[in-house]
Formats: structure tokens, sequence, C-alpha cells
């Protein structure tokens, strides 16, 4: 797939479809599940049926699979900024873009 003139990423996507649990704000509501659309290195775009505005802190922990880590799972937390929130015929959804600011690996115990 070519990248035109208007495509400002710096990194690969790769389309994946993850589960994901996402927090955002400064709220203790808990998590919310959602599903990735893409991931890059530097950022996540993900389909949730909560509505977040542009400038809002999240907090979102996925799985990546063996055929991405080509080892086994491996569990990575993150933390980011929402970017751009869209309408999608993604079921109803929401899709939200984030950009990630820092992520760690969790063990698996």
């Amino acid at each position: 797939m070519a990248e035109g003139p208007e495509d400002k990423r710096s990194t690969r996507r790769f389309a994946l479809r993850l589960p994901i649990a996402v927090s955002a704000g400064e709220e203790e509501a808990g998590q919310d599940s959602a599903q990735t659309r893409d991931v890059s290195a530097r950022g996540i775009c993900f389909y949730t049926d909560r509505a977040m505005a542009a400038g809002t802190g999240i907090e979102f922990t996925l799985t990546l699979p063996p055929e991405i880590t080509l080892t086994e799972s491996i569990c990575v937390r993150c933390k980011g900024k929402v970017v751009r929130v869209e309408e999608s015929d993604h079921d109803g959804k929401m899709a939200v873009a984030a950009v990630i600011d820092e992520y760690e690996f969790l063990s698996e115990s």
C-alpha cells in the first residue's frame, strides 16, 4: 500500500484486531473493553462505546499474540492521550486514535 503525500505517519501501522482494556481520564470508574483497529509503535486506534474527547489521558492494556512477537504472548500496559475521535461504521462505536506516551511490559504472573 503506497502512502500518499498527506500521510504524516512516521512509523508503520499494523491492522490488528485485538481486545484491549481502556480507562480514560482521572475517574476511577474501571476499565472498558474495546478492540483495536490498528497499532503502531507510537499510537493506536480502537473502537469503543465510551465517549472520549481529544486531549483525554488514557491507559490501556493489550496482549500481543505469538504471531506478532514471534515468541510467546506479551502483555503491554500503555499510557497516552486521545488525539482524534470519529464516528465509525463499526457497530455504532466510536473510533478513537491516541498517541502512546509510555509503555511497560507486564510479567505473566
